[in-house]
């Protein structure tokens, strides 16, 4: 690929009647052993403890139709470990899909090379974390302090947001202005405000119309329309709901601190 930083990939797993029996890991440590004929010596090849690899070979064997591997004992050699016939057949099967995976993929990652912005979206909707709100934007400034810098985010929809963050993460994530990013703002420390006079200290203030209110037993969820595709949503109580008087078409604020926003990146 030569204009994306992002690559399409896939893991196989092999599996039997009674399910699936292993990946890449289980398949690499047979073949060690295919070669080695010692367990110790696989083992070491694929990076588990020698307790570890007998682990997933005695699962492997559970789950297979038929024995892969075998204590041979005595003999020549004087004993060891080794693969059955079913083992080496087993093996090679994989090691066949898995060259063929890998022509597909490339064919694949050609086929979408142009696709950068595209497969940038993908990755961010595999996230999954505790916090309602996720927005994807582009680091418009960086503010550096002798312990906390200030990062700002711009959304799509022109909004901006604030973050509050270590400087020791900030060279974690290698931050950069014109990066995109990803800030996590938790639904519960989001306020909610109807009033233009309103002054608070946090630093975030959203602008936009209310899209829904979900009423529970104790609270509410309020989602605020930003505009641009955007939203966010807020946890208040029923009673502030109501006081507030929110309902669709409400023009509303989402208010929350800049210590309170989660900055992630891609790996």
């Amino acid at each position: 690929m030569t204009d994306s930083s992002f690559r399409i990939n896939s893991a196989l797993t092999v599996e039997a009647r009674r399910g699936p029996f292993g990946g890449r890991r289980w398949m690499a440590l047979l073949a060690a052993l295919g070669d080695a004929e010692s367990i110790t010596a696989a083992a070491k090849d694929v990076g588990l403890s020698y307790k570890a690899a007998w682990d997933a070979i005695d699962a492997m064997n559970n789950l297979s139709d038929q024995p892969l591997v075998e204590r041979a004992v005595g003999g020549k050699g004087g004993g060891g470990t080794r693969l059955t016939d079913h083992g080496r057949r087993l093996v090679a099967a994989y090691q066949a899909v898995e060259e063929e995976n890998e022509r597909f993929i490339e064919r694949l990652n050609a086929r979408m090379s142009g696709a950068a912005a595209e497969l940038e979206t993908i990755g961010r909707l595999a996230m999954l974390t505790s916090a309602r709100n996720h927005f994807a934007g582009k680091v418009v400034r960086i503010a550096t302090g002798a312990v906390n810098d200030e990062v700002e985010l711009e959304l799509s929809g022109g909004a901006r947001i604030v973050a509050i963050i270590t400087h020791e993460s900030l060279q974690h994530m290698a931050l950069a202005v014109g990066d995109s990013a990803v800030a996590l703002v938790k639904a519960s420390s989001v306020i909610v405000a109807t009033g233009a006079d309103v002054k608070l200290s946090a630093r975030n203030r959203l602008q936009g119309k209310v899209a829904r209110v979900q009423p529970g037993a104790v609270n509410a969820e309020v989602v605020i329309d930003l505009g641009g595709g955007n939203s966010v949503a807020a946890i208040i109580t029923n009673t502030s709901a109501l006081a507030l008087q929110l309902a669709e078409g409400v023009e509303a604020a989402a208010i929350f601190k800049a210590s309170g926003v989660i900055l992630a990146v891609g790996a």
